[in-house]
């Protein structure tokens, strides 16, 4: 049994994010460790009226989690992995990545579509996503929907689907599940034709690096499969100098006796898609990720990343 004061999980304040600190908190207190909640309000959920890219900063739902730990007023911080920047801030590691859950992303419809999948949806029904990957692909899919910006927690932009602000929404799967409402899931949108957010389905506990008792106590909570698995999507999202500006997706899934490594870029408008393959080191993840960034990158990833500054005004990459 733990002799020290109960370890302090910063949280984001909503239902997801609390149900993903309060999973980390009971595996926490089964082996024998007491645990309690800190919750934060991040710029993410407080410009709910803004374009996530168009905030443009990093780090939009962890920065105030991240400075709370840095500082010694939290012991630990419960991420979503697929809102963890790459780069971790100075002095700041991932101490754990618990088991994944489902990391495909779906598709809810309300009744007044009529329509069991995308390709069903009616022309010009009004698709809501806050996520420029979700959108691009979309956009590849079907042109003649109306992708139409949609931000809030699950519970909002269900209700937005029920109430026709939108017919339907694309949201992760991994969400509906944790929160009890994988009944309001009317079609998947299955990898590798359609990729999910690099990490997506995974949980981050975030711990100060020099912590090392944090270090040993999340240690057993980290899943290794999970672990090898995001280790190659991150490192391929951070080739490509990605972020919640570039529409990148990744995802990592079985074949035969290994797994295989898959990755897209697209532009904005979803009229240029490249996407690649590539079986995983288990050895080096990161290489793997890094391999296919490159790869990818001499059929057309760079000239789209060159076109998305321009039009975004990204930062240029910073020489070595």
């Amino acid at each position: 049994m733990s002799t020290a004061g109960p370890i302090r999980i910063a949280t984001r304040s909503s239902d997801l994010a609390l149900y993903q600190a309060n999973l980390v908190k009971s595996m926490l207190e089964s082996h024998g460790h007491t645990a309690e909640l800190v919750t934060f309000k991040t710029v993410g959920d407080k410009k709910l009226d803004e374009p996530l890219s168009a905030i443009g900063a990093k780090g939009l739902f962890t920065k105030e989690l991240e400075a709370a730990l840095g500082k010694g007023r939290v012991d630990c911080c419960v991420h979503s992995l697929k809102d963890l920047p790459t780069e971790s801030p100075e002095g700041l590691a991932v101490g754990a990545v618990l088991k994944r859950e489902d990391p495909r992303d779906v598709l809810v419809i309300g009744d007044i579509a009529q329509a069991e999948s995308l390709d069903e949806l009616p022309r010009g029904s009004r698709v809501g996503t806050s996520s420029l990957r979700r959108r691009a692909q979309l956009a590849a899919r079907r042109k003649d929907l109306d992708i139409v910006e949609l931000r809030g927690n699950v519970p909002t932009r269900i209700k937005k689907v029920d109430t026709g602000v939108v017919h339907a929404a694309i949201l992760a799967a991994a969400g509906l599940h944790r929160l009890g409402v994988s009944q309001r899931i009317t079609a998947t949108l299955d990898a590798p034709e359609w990729l999910p957010a690099p990490g997506q389905g995974a949980i981050a506990v975030q711990i100060r690096s020099d912590d090392a008792r944090m270090r040993e106590i999340t240690a057993r909570l980290n899943d290794p499969r999970t672990h090898t698995d995001v280790r190659a999507e991150r490192a391929f999202l951070g080739a490509l100098e990605g972020g919640c500006q570039v529409p990148i997706g990744a995802l990592v899934m079985p074949r035969g006796d290994g797994y295989v490594l898959h990755g897209l870029i697209a532009d904005l408008e979803g009229q240029r898609v490249v996407r690649g393959e590539i079986a995983l080191d288990e050895r080096d993840p990161e290489l793997s990720g890094v391999r296919l960034a490159n790869r990818l990158r001499g059929e057309g990833a760079t000239e789209i990343l060159e076109e998305l500054r321009r039009a975004q005004r990204l930062p240029s990459p910073q020489p070595e």
